[in-house]
């Protein structure tokens, strides 16, 4: 049973199910001590640790391996001390304590060597060496890398061997030595995807990218980030996506492709976000599970406070002692108290909880439609949707070569950035969906994922907004002998498919020939001005904000020729 239960609770660990690996911990426990299984014991202790060590709790993770340690030392068991050793070094490393954690190591090491379990070694030696490269102490961390290798070599381990020989290229890198490490990571490279290592092939490539960069090899560089990219998708890892872009932006400013370099640090700033929602969303659950074992905590003292209740009615029945009575009533008091304080930090941190929740929630939002978050989060998934009158609105900036020759990628972000912040501001207004950005170009829609019979009204006031917008945006820049934007802006009626593409990223985004329609509208349209096709026009016609510019019958490449008016607002 204490096996069983100690096995079950492992599974529970392995799929982030916390509180309830600690309750099958908890049973093998008491069971164990029962038996007097001294070694049992021990090792739901050292596992109980892990499961406070993965949620960030250092001090609680460290009092139950100290207390495995204190029974394996007891009952003499090598391989379980050397288990608890090599977690504290794991723990001294996280928090930088780097003498602490090699001293925890090389125990740990020792007893592998008196045990003769020498392939223990070599993934302890690879921690040691990146302790060393994180101090920069290059010559220790190449003797640690080197020995681990010399392990996996022996074993045949290729995914060890692989590593070795990406953490001894890590060390030559960051030693100035370029070529020495190109020929280890490359090495590494070619045994990663050999054994089909997409995680290792990934870190190696971007790796090797980052050199290529600092050797001024740019067309290497942009080979080797853009295959790290590509594999980071396959995978997922944001963190490797984010560097591959980031390298990708790199090379593409220095060899002069700006747009190439904007699109890349665009996506690099994505993946920063993305980052950030992860950590948030990982703080909440541990925070979550934080809670969950103070609430255990809470229940078990009130069974307490029963059973103790029942034993005092019991004394009083008994005796009815003035003396005894009040040393009862001290005890409620003082219990009384340490529950309440108890409850109140429960409360607390229900709060704080709730306060992180509210900010993922807000990240969400930032990313999709409520109604449309609203549905993912109680079903899971978002169901497509058909649309039959929205109206889709495109803009996109006239000059934005120009401009980009002449400034750097930051100021030409910083720019873009600036104009659509204020979009966002001006579609929130009047309640327009913003759809995506591509680019210089900007999109959003009117009458979804809630119908409105304004839609189109408030997508051409929204239009008429945000050229404005632009109109003053370009008196600014010129009197500052600044190359401004100028825009053009489009708009189209009609019905859509809508919904959530991608799984990783995802994304709200629509479909349907409307879309292609009001993109003609936009390109077929004139700076400074708002361009509607005929079937926007009669939905609005007679609303006396406007003043309509017939244009008449205009060729559109792909839809023959198409009714297209301008509008403006009355003052």
């Amino acid at each position: 049973m204490v096996d069983a239960l100690s096995a079950l609770g492992f599974a529970y660990f392995r799929i982030g199910n916390f509180p309830k690996a600690l309750e099958s911990y908890k049973k093998g426990l008491d069971l164990a001590e029962k038996a007097n299984d001294k070694a049992g014991v021990a090792y739901l202790l050292l596992r109980t640790g892990f499961i406070y060590h993965d949620n960030s709790d250092i001090i609680s993770a460290l009092k139950y391996y100290q207390r495995s340690l204190k029974i394996f030392e007891e009952i003499e068991d090598l391989d379980g001390i050397g288990s608890v050793y090599n977690e504290y070094g794991s723990i001294y490393r996280t928090e930088k304590e780097y003498d602490k954690a090699l001293d925890y190591y090389l125990k740990s090491i020792a007893i592998n060597d008196e045990l003769n379990y020498e392939s223990d070694n070599s993934a302890i030696y690879l921690n040691i060496g990146d302790l060393y490269l994180s101090q920069k102490n290059f010559l220790k961390a190449l003797d640690y890398f080197q020995k681990g290798l010399i392990i996996y070599e022996k074993t045949g381990d290729k995914l060890g061997i692989a590593s070795g020989l990406a953490g001894i290229g890590n060390v030559y890198s960051e030693n100035g030595n370029e070529n020495q490490a190109l020929e280890y990571l490359k090495s590494s490279l070619k045994i990663s995807e050999e054994i089909d290592d997409i995680q290792g092939s990934a870190a190696t490539l971007l790796s090797i990218g980052d050199i290529y960069a600092d050797q001024g090899k740019y067309s290497e560089s942009l080979e080797s980030c853009k295959k790290s990219l590509t594999l980071a998708k396959d995978l997922g890892d944001i963190g490797n996506q984010e560097g591959s872009c980031d390298c990708l932006y790199t090379a593409y400013k220095a060899i002069g492709n700006l747009n190439q370099a904007l699109v890349y640090h665009e996506q690099m700033l994505v993946f920063t976000d993305s980052l950030k929602t992860e950590e948030t969303a990982k703080k909440i659950q541990q925070m979550e599970f934080s809670a969950q074992v103070l609430a255990d905590s809470l229940l078990q003292v009130e069974k307490d406070m029963k059973v103790e209740t029942a034993h005092q009615i019991e004394v009083r029945q008994k005796d009815r002692n003035r003396n005894l009575s009040i040393a009862a009533g001290l005890f409620f008091l003082l219990l009384s108290g340490g529950l309440f304080s108890r409850w109140r930090y429960v409360r607390k941190a229900k709060a704080i909880i709730e306060k992180e929740k509210n900010r993922s929630e807000n990240l969400l939002l930032n990313i999709l439609p409520s109604e449309i978050a609203e549905e993912l989060k109680e079903k899971g998934s978002a169901d497509a949707r058909d649309f039959d009158m929205v109206s889709i609105l495109f803009s996109d900036f006239i000059g934005f070569t120009e401009v980009s020759e002449k400034q750097t990628a930051k100021e030409l972000v910083a720019e873009i950035n600036h104009c659509f912040k204020a979009f966002d501001n001006i579609c929130e207004k009047y309640g327009i969906e913003k759809i995506k950005t591509i680019g210089d170009a900007y999109m959003a829609a009117g009458g979804l994922p809630v119908t409105s019979d304004d839609s189109a009204k408030n997508a051409v006031l929204a239009a008429l907004e945000m050229q404005s917008f632009i109109i003053n945006r370009k008196v600014q820049k010129e009197a500052k002998n600044e190359i401004p934007f100028e825009m053009r802006v489009g708009i189209h009626t009609g019905p859509v498919v809508a919904g959530i593409v991608g799984v990783k990223k995802f994304q709200y985004d629509i479909w349907g020939d409307t879309v292609n329609i009001a993109s003609r509208m936009e390109s077929a349209g004139a700076i400074e001005k708002v361009n509607i096709s005929q079937d926007t026009y009669e939905l609005i016609n007679e609303d006396p904000r406007f003043i309509f510019e017939a244009r008449g019958k205009i060729n559109v490449k792909g839809k023959g020729e198409l009714e297209m008016y301008f509008v403006t607002g009355r003052l």
